[in-house]
């Protein structure tokens, strides 16, 4: 989109909207993520091809009944040591990334062998953090995914391990499949990994740990509960990624399950028991209720589909015109700069918290997209909007992040930690 005004941001004119809900199917749309663990044996790396077909049978059944289901799949490394005949996964990237270039390939020949069994097509999709940077790419590949039901296509996402480099993952597939999730406006994501629910404590030390069928809130869960596992030797996730992964999709509005990956058929038991009974708590895995009032596309794409470059430090009054007022963020308003990052990057806004005891709490009030550089800010930060052109010699615009560009993510707890004020003392910053 052209802006002929540098100081207006661009913002998209449906941006108050999810990226798209494909309106001439009934059905629901369904992100099923299976891990690494769940198709390939963690000693031999064989394919485990009753899951695997169990896994299709699942989804042709799910898309018979008229929904729109897309894979995000694991298992590229495990299947390329399979067939190299390599007993270990390497520790070096580019090795890693050369397994599983072969093994995506061998992957996707299994899974188009399966689906071929019931005459339904599938599509690949390798997608990196990269992808999403920019607005038009980002809502590309969500036209993409749009396409490809339409078509009554299964498209089959996973990470690009081949290229991505470290600073442009998403880290592992959990948090590919949230995103996917988000992008396409699913209705439910179901995890599908080594254990059947999630549990009070691991279940495979402690046989007293119970499982927790029903999530309202995944902060409140985070503070009671420790979560370190690791995931497998072939995996790269584990139970909190799975945490980050709801949190991801159901602030995007997306009802998530974590169910056994042994059982893929458990997902249609859990849709026909929601379905039969939708008053009722939840009996099999554990339930993450998605946000009554899901984050707009555009705030969602840049707290979630975007990396982030750098932070800015800001005081109180910037806080209380951010979080109180729906304010822009002023030069005047900013600290400290911290990070390398370009005009039109993502940020991450930090307000330092001195606490009674003289620690300091770094608080996180939430990501924009900047104006100008990380030098331009250095030069500007503390200053009023009306002295921007002498410092840089010119001036794009007298926000540094504007309104429409920022998400917050500042928790009722953080909001009485600060004591945030009603009058907002910074509201003047642009004069």
């Amino acid at each position: 989109m052209y802006n002929s005004n540098p100081g207006t941001p661009v913002v998209d004119s449906q941006r108050n909207l999810r990226p798209f809900r494909n309106s001439s199917r009934k059905g629901l749309t369904i992100i099923i993520k299976i891990g690494t663990s769940s198709i390939c044996d963690e000693v031999t790396h064989f394919t485990k091809l009753s899951t695997l077909s169990q896994l299709v049978e699942t989804i042709v059944e799910l898309k018979n009944n008229g929904n729109d289901v897309i894979l995000v799949t694991s298992g590229a490394v495990g299947t390329g040591l399979r067939r190299l005949n390599q007993a270990t996964k390497p520790k070096v990237i580019s090795k890693i990334q050369a397994i599983a270039a072969v093994g995506q390939g061998k992957l996707m020949s299994q899974y188009d062998d399966l689906f071929d069994q019931f005459n339904q097509p599938i599509a690949q999709v390798l997608l990196t953090r990269n992808d999403l940077t920019e607005r038009s790419q980002y809502l590309n590949a969500c036209a993409t995914f749009e396409e490809l039901l339409n078509m009554n296509v299964v498209p089959i996402v996973n990470e690009n391990d081949t290229i991505s480099v470290a600073e442009l993952r998403f880290g592992d597939n959990d948090t590919l499949s949230a995103i996917t999730a988000g992008m396409v406006n699913a209705d439910y994501l179901f995890l599908l990994t080594d254990v059947d629910a999630l549990y009070t404590d691991n279940p495979r030390i402690n046989p007293e740990s119970k499982a927790i069928h029903e999530v309202d809130d995944i902060s409140k869960l985070r503070s009671e509960i420790s979560f370190t596992s690791s995931g497998s030797s072939l995996g790269t996730g584990g139970m909190a990624t799975k945490l980050i992964a709801a949190e991801l999709a159901t602030a995007a509005g997306c009802k998530t399950v974590i169910l056994s990956g042994k059982q893929p058929s458990d997902i249609i038991k859990v849709l026909d028991y929601a379905k039969e009974h939708p008053n009722e708590p939840p009996i099999l895995g554990t339930h993450f209720k998605a946000k009554a009032n899901p984050m707009v596309d555009r705030k969602w794409w840049i707290m979630y589909g975007l990396a982030t470059n750098g932070k800015l430090y800001i005081d109180k009054g910037a806080v209380n015109a951010i979080a109180l007022h729906k304010s822009s963020l002023f030069a005047a308003g900013i600290k400290e700069v911290e990070g390398n990052f370009n005009a039109h990057e993502s940020v991450l806004m930090v307000y330092r918290h001195k606490n009674e005891d003289g620690s300091i709490k770094e608080i996180e009030i939430g990501k924009g997209l900047v104006t100008y550089t990380s030098t331009e800010i250095n030069r500007i930060k503390g200053h009023k909007s009306k002295d921007i052109y002498n410092l840089l010699g010119y001036m794009d615009s007298d926000f540094v992040i504007h309104r429409a560009n920022i998400a917050i993510m500042l928790t009722d707890e953080d909001k009485h930690i600060i004591n945030l004020e009603e009058q907002c003392t910074c509201k003047d910053d642009k004069n």
